[in-house]
């Protein structure tokens, strides 16, 4: 396939006139939202007054919402079909810029709605029944209340943002652009440069001593400037640690999954559970020490591939087959729009091109199509990566669908669940019906890799997480050799006596961005984790069953996250979600170890 767009059949492309037809209806609406920006600021008199003028303010409030979404997405979907492109680049400054005004036209709309009482809104339901149309906007905003200061403080916290939350990119620049580790010899005993870019793929080559180079060369590097990334870390634990204190929280962790409208019984059950149930991680790294054919698996080794990637190819036509037929399982409606979108609605942007932006999304608002970019090259992780698109973007569609603009849109908490069940589902799919046992392994493998990268490493993190917020929490400083003392105590936990822990291991926190995002990674595991569990759900229970899940994915935002999983039959709550995905994990391992042993 060329990589000249122009020359990429239409029918591989995204139709984005059927978000604007032409620039004329862009500015149109571009110009409508500026001119509801303007009006916007009259309703700080009025909202407050009476439960009509706070109707006519979130009405306005989600029709400036909605206009901007689209004109946002327009630019957004075009820019990343060329980064090069300035014409679209331009686009989304003037969308930055009009998002920004947006928000300083509505800055009191939060505090406006924390001032109002239970009272009064409950009065005013009554009054004005429509007004039930946003209970929930009113009531997410109003949890808020026990940890809003009073108006002064709050502004000069606003004032203080732009100086506040800048470690993350700190970290960033430094790791991507300043730092520099060198050269090590490549498989051809080449001198090569290595990078942060391509560290992890020279840890999966076949060549150990190029595995050990590179490990050490990167651990050596970061070691030279611990000082400075501990006091980096410790700086943005003890920010996050004030913050939360300041708003009234019992500590940061509360503060931080507040947000997802869960407690830290979530979390900490995560934790839990995963340290209960590491045997089938460690029978998977004595199965890679097996395969790799060592006596000792270093951590140098652990990214290793078991086996050669599949080398059967897909066309696109193919890989379409292949998530259509997984998706009958969700009945008609689900098969139908996902195959009317794909094939006539062009929901999918699958090649890649020059100037595109690389890896894979689904995007979209209430008022346009759930858009998928993909950079389709036939393999069958492609394929895996479009039926995971494809569960983002259904589970858009059915939020959409079932709700109003204001409830639409579901949290980042449940948001990797339908994409990842998706994934599961096509490959116990291929499994069942694959004839190639290259194939079968391969699948078994990318099935491994995604529970050991997801549900065990980012449990790992979400654990050393939470030990370093405690340790300032209690009035400690981060200092290097603390955070190395408690991240290699914790590394020798999750790889127990299967792995020799090198010591420069000890250093991998300077590496992970994440822990720069406040208590993010715990969602990834479960999130993987519910979705293993209904995978389990579906394929034993069938239909009887669909129809839950489906009406999960229709929930949107009306209910909390943890309520709309509960609709499924997920209690986060309790054990027996992460128990399923360890029991699937330990299932795989296994799996993989008679098959590999039958065809060796």
């Amino acid at each position: 396939m060329t990589d000249v767009r122009a020359d990429i059949p239409a029918k591989y492309k995204w139709d984005l006139t059927a978000i604007y037809k032409n620039m004329a209806e862009f500015d149109a609406d571009f110009e409508k939202a500026s001119q509801l920006v303007k009006a916007f600021p009259a309703h700080a008199e009025t909202m407050t007054k009476s439960a009509q003028g706070l109707y006519n303010m979130l009405s306005d409030q989600v029709e400036l919402s909605r206009i901007i979404e689209k004109l946002y997405m327009y630019a957004h979907l075009n820019s990343d079909l060329d980064l090069s492109d300035n014409y679209y680049l331009a686009l989304m400054g003037r969308m930055q810029n009009l998002v920004c005004e947006a928000g300083s036209a509505s800055f009191f709309v939060s505090p406006s709605l924390l001032r109002l009482d239970k009272k009064t809104t409950e009065k005013w339901y009554k009054e004005f029944p429509k007004l039930e149309e946003f209970r929930r906007t009113i009531e997410i905003e109003q949890r808020y209340r026990p940890h809003t200061l009073s108006e002064e403080n709050e502004k000069l916290l606003a004032d203080l943002q732009m100086s506040l939350g800048s470690h993350s990119q700190i970290r960033s620049i430094f790791a991507n652009a300043d730092l520099s580790f060198g050269k090590i010899k490549d498989e051809d005993r080449k001198s090569v440069e290595l990078t942060e870019a391509t560290y992890s793929l020279r840890l999966m080559s076949e060549n150990r001593n190029v595995r050990r180079a590179a490990f050490k060369k990167v651990y050596e590097t970061y070691g030279k400037y611990g000082n400075t990334l501990s006091a980096l870390l410790n700086s943005f634990v003890k920010e996050r640690v004030t913050l939360s204190k300041v708003r009234n929280f019992e500590n940061s962790i509360t503060a931080s999954v507040f947000r997802d409208e869960v407690t830290p019984v979530i979390y900490n059950n995560l934790i839990s559970t995963i340290n209960e149930g590491l045997e089938p991680l460690f029978d998977y790294y004595n199965l890679k020490r097996e395969v790799l054919g060592l006596s000792k698996l270093h951590m140098y080794d652990v990214y290793t591939p078991l086996i050669a990637s599949c080398t059967k190819e897909y066309s696109f036509e193919e890989a379409t087959k292949e998530v259509l037929d997984t998706v009958k399982v969700f009945g008609s409606e689900y098969h139908d729009t996902l195959k009317r979108g794909i094939e006539e609605e062009h929901w999918v942007d699958v090649y890649p091109s020059k100037g595109k932006r690389g890896g894979a999304y689904s995007s979209g608002c209430y008022d346009t199509a759930p858009y998928m970019l993909l950079n389709y090259t036939g393999k069958l992780d492609d394929v895996s990566t479009f039926a995971h698109e494809a569960g983002h973007s259904m589970h858009s569609w059915y939020s959409r669908k079932g709700n109003t603009p204001q409830e639409s849109s579901y949290t980042i908490f449940v948001a990797e669940v339908a994409s990842t069940v998706n994934e599961l589902l096509l490959a116990h799919k291929k499994l069942r019906e694959s004839n190639s046992n290259e194939e079968k392994l391969s699948i078994l493998n990318q099935i491994m890799e995604t529970y050991k990268g997801t549900l065990y490493r980012q449990t790992m993190f979400a654990e050393f997480e939470k030990e370093i917020h405690a340790l300032c929490e209690a009035g400690q400083t981060l200092t290097k050799e603390l955070l190395c003392e408690k991240y290699y105590a914790i590394v020798k936990k999750y790889f127990g006596n299967s792995v020799v822990c090198d010591k420069e291991i000890a250093l991998e926190w300077m590496r992970i961005p994440h822990f720069y995002y406040f208590f993010y990674v715990y969602k990834y595991a479960t999130c993987i984790s519910a979705a293993s569990s209904i995978v389990r759900r579906i394929e034993t229970e069938g239909e009887a069953y669909i129809g839950k899940y489906l009406e999960f994915l229709s929930c949107g935002g009306r209910i909390s996250p943890l309520d709309s999983l509960k609709v499924a039959g997920i209690d986060l709550t309790k054990p027996d979600v992460i128990k399923d995905a360890i029991a699937d994990f330990a299932d795989t391992v296994k799996a993989f170890r008679e098959l590999y042993n039958k065809t060796k």
